[in-house]
């Protein structure tokens, strides 16, 4: 596997980035409907430019994109977050892809450029469907917070962690 540090809107993030949302709207989609909305967190590249953030892309031996994830910076503001947070945002591998530790090895390199950019707090928010993810943030050191914060803090299946990302 190679990871390669690309823009927010380069091409084959847009790619994964299409998938994910198809899966969070498959996973959250309501009674009745035929199709959920996705993430509808306001997103833009700029967000994830170097040192304010990153986005990575691993990709296979073919040179396919199987797996992605990015963070941004955040500071104290009127959604919940303090003052050098780093929030992860778009983790997502392929279905073909996954069982191979993309994931966690994704986590840890956007973990150590917020460290080295930094940033104090790694946060984020995922959903209660989607129990992998859940797991994959506790086993590596991320707590459930008390004080919810982003765009769906305000939903019951909501659920944000934090890791501090003191020097090693």
């Amino acid at each position: 596997m190679e990871f390669r540090t690309v823009a927010f809107d380069h091409p084959d993030a847009v790619k994964l980035n299409d998938q994910v949302q198809l899966e969070y709207g498959e996973r959250y989609r309501d009674e009745g409907e035929t199709e959920g909305e996705g993430d509808i967190t306001p997103l833009d590249a700029s967000m994830f430019v170097p040192p304010r953030g990153l986005y990575l892309l691993a990709y296979d031996d073919e040179g396919r994109p199987v797996a992605t994830g990015g963070w941004r910076s955040q500071d104290a503001n009127d959604e919940g977050y303090s003052d050098g947070d780093a929030e992860l945002k778009r983790m997502y591998v392929i279905h073909e892809a996954r069982g191979l530790g993309l994931a966690r090895r994704i986590l840890a390199a956007l973990e150590d450029d917020a460290r080295a950019a930094g940033r104090t707090r790694m946060v984020l928010e995922t959903g209660t469907k989607q129990p992998e993810a859940i797991a994959l943030y506790t086993s590596s050191g991320y707590t459930l917070c008390a004080n919810k914060f982003g765009h769906y803090r305000e939903y019951e299946n909501s659920r944000c962690f934090a890791k501090p990302l003191s020097r090693p």
